[in-house]
Parts: C-alpha cells; structure tokens; sequence
C-alpha cells in the first residue's frame, strides 16, 4: 500500500476530530467510568492516526479505528496502574469489547456524555466548561481563552466538575423520561450559552459559535422526536446567518440598517427548514419561538416588509412560555413599530420605573431610539449617555456614541 500524502491525513485526522472526538471520549467514558483516562487515550489515539493513516492510508470508518486505537491505549494503561478494584473492573471490560469494531455498529455513547456534562448538580460555568471540553474537544487553554479566564483556573473548575461526577454519584445515563424535559432544558441552556458566547466579535471567542452549532446539531440527530433541539438549532442558525452584517468597521449595525445581500441565506433557508420540522411536532417551547422571530427578520426582503405585528404576537406567546423583563422589553419594541412609537415607549417607561432591568443597558438604549423616532432629541441624547456608560463591548459603544453624534 502506497504512503498517503501527509496533507490529505491532516485533514482526515482534522475532519475525524471535529467529527469523532465526543464519541470516542464518550464510549471510553462508559467503559471505564474514567474522564482523564478516557480524554488522554483519545488524545494519543488522535496522535497515532497522523502516522499510521500515512502508511496505511485512511480507514473507511475513521471512528471506529479511533475508538479501537484508544481502547487498546486505555488496556495497556490499567494493565500498567491497576493498583485497585476499581481499575481490575475496569480493564475486564475493556478486555470483553470485541477487537474488531470496524464490523461492529458502535453505539453513540454522546447523548450520555452531553447529560452528564450538563446534570443540574454541576455549577452553570462548569457544565459549559465540561461540555466544550469533552465533547468538543477545545483544550483548556483554548476554553479560558474564550472565557477570559487564567488557565489554571479554567483546569480547576474541570477537575472540580469531574470530582463532583464521581462524589455525587451523578449517573452516566440520559435520564429517565419524567426528568428529561427539566434536564434537557438545562442541555439546551448550555448550548445556547456557548452559542451566545461566540456571536460577538472578539477575537478568540467566535469559535465558541460554531462548536455551539455544531453541539445542536449533534444533539438533533441524537433527539430527532424533540422539538426544541431543533428549534434552538434553528435559532443558531438564523443568527449566525447575519453574522456577517452585524458590524462595519468595528461598529455595531442595527438589524434595521444591515445590508441584507451580506446575509447566509443558505443558512437562513436551513435554518427555516429546521424550524418548520420543529413546529411540525405540536410541541411548542421558547426556543422555537425565538427561531420564528428570528425567521420573520430573516426572511424580510427589507427592513420596511418586517411582520411587526406577527413579531409582537411571538414575543407575547414568549412572554407567557417563558417570562421576563428582557423578553418584555423586546415586545415593547415590536409593539412599538407595530402599532406606534408612543405606545411601545410607554411599555418601556412602564419597564424602567419597575427596576427589573436596571443596569441593563438596552434598556435605555431601546428608550433612546424611540425617543429620537418621535422626535424628542434632547431626551434620546440623555438616555444615549446613559447606555452608553452601561453598554458591555466596543462595537456596542461605538454605535452608541455614533447615535448620540448624530443628533
């Protein structure tokens, strides 16, 4: 057999990676009951891939070799160590896998791990932290990196979530049917994070959006009867098609004044298409919502042919699935195109005087932008400054500070 050319193996491995990693972690994971085992192994597996590939060219079935490769690294590393009963069961179960996968259908071992990853007893920044590590492969650098985290501390909370697992006993199983719909919610919370985390435009963090994405979609074909998998993954999909719009020049361009050509509309038409098959279930949730606003945006040919109404209606059936201030600001804002400036101001002055949004600095900037609409400078250039001093990323500043030049 011919060598294979270096580069053709560096995008095989690559592609195996990005494709197999949480499935080769989460089968060693269910075999031995051993994180660190499980991630090392994988590592080495991924390593010895790079060179054997080249001599032997690459395999039909890139998993299956991967998963084979690591479970033979994983025997020959308790045969080394096993000092424990533990360890002694864990060996005899790698030992009764069979040699020869490559005939056998793995079963995916990831809708496990993704639970697991995200169970409720685990801290938030931690299931995040755990959930990009093991199944999708970030390192922990690349984790504190996009979390603006030290290192050290990132590699702590891992270690501390993985102890967590093992001294609260937390069960390696998708959980039973009266508990899905809570823990699922709490998967779906993590992914969207780790999504949201990515969508601004600070450098190191973009691809946090991506392995969001990616995360959602793994989770759609391991859930295909679920409908608000889809719809967070619909959601996914119909912002980031306008991701490339959403700055100019390092300044924030409001969805009104982005130019539409720039937008993926492959991405939005399968992000609709998604959302369709959602919807199609009869099981509504707040995620597909959110997609079916995001849709009616993405599917405006202009800014003037946006379904206000049909927005704000969505925003109230949010409002009632899953209620909050936020959420109550943006109706405010549709029913404020929908059916006048003065009426969706008066909805966000109801909102200020209550408290709940204080500090937040869409608030007065949503008030600012309404203000000026109507005509009211002096009062849009105070609320401006005031969001201004809030505002959290500098595209959301310069935008801000550019509004408030303008009048």
């Amino acid at each position: 057999m011919g060598v294979t050319a270096p580069e053709t193996v560096r995008a095989a491995v690559d592609a195996a990676y990005r494709d197999e990693w949480g499935q080769v972690v989460a089968t060693l994971i269910g075999l031995t009951g051993n994180w660190d085992v499980a991630e090392d192994c994988a590592q080495e597996a991924f390593a010895a891939a790079l060179a054997t590939w080249t001599r032997d060219g690459v395999p039909s079935r890139p998993g299956a070799w991967l998963t084979t490769a690591a479970r033979h690294r994983a025997i020959d590393q308790l045969r080394r160590d096993t000092t424990g009963a533990a360890k002694v069961r864990q060996l005899a179960v790698l030992e009764r896998v069979p040699n020869e996968p490559e005939s056998e259908e793995i079963p995916d071992e990831r809708l496990r791990l993704i639970f697991t990853c995200c169970h409720p007893a685990l801290p938030f920044q931690a299931r995040v932290a755990l959930t990009l590590r093991t199944l999708a492969g970030l390192s922990t650098g690349e984790i504190a990196k996009a979390f603006l985290t030290a290192e050290p501390t990132m590699a702590q909370r891992l270690v501390r979530a993985k102890r967590k697992i093992v001294e609260a006993g937390i069960p390696y199983r998708v959980p039973p049917a009266e508990l899905l719909p809570r823990r699922l919610t709490a998967v779906l919370a993590v992914l969207y994070l780790i999504f949201n985390e990515g969508y601004d435009e600070q450098d190191g963090r973009r691809a946090l959006a991506a392995e969001g994405i990616h995360l959602a979609r793994t989770l759609a074909r391991l859930m295909p009867g679920e409908p608000e998998v889809r719809g967070l993954l619909a959601l996914m999909l119909l912002l980031e098609a306008r991701r490339a719009s959403r700055t100019v020049d390092g300044v924030l361009v409001t969805l009104e004044d982005q130019d539409r050509s720039r937008w993926d509309h492959a991405l939005i038409a399968e992000g609709v298409a998604t959302l369709d098959e959602a919807l199609a279930m009869r099981r509504f949730g707040p995620y597909q919502v959110q997609a079916a606003i995001a849709a009616c945006h993405a599917t405006a040919p202009d800014a003037d042919a946006t379904d206000w109404p049909q927005i704000a209606a969505l925003y109230a059936e949010l409002a009632r699935l899953a209620p909050s201030p936020v959420v109550d600001l943006s109706r405010a804002v549709a029913i404020a195109m929908a059916e006048g400036i003065s009426v969706g101001l008066a909805l966000v002055d109801e909102l200020a005087e209550s408290g709940r949004l204080d500090g937040y600095y869409l608030l007065p900037a949503t008030r600012a932008d309404l203000l000026r609409r109507e005509g009211r400078l002096t009062e849009a250039a105070t609320a401006y400054e005031e969001a201004l001093e809030l505002a959290p990323t500098d595209p959301e500043r310069r935008y801000l500070k550019a509004r408030l030049c303008s009048l």
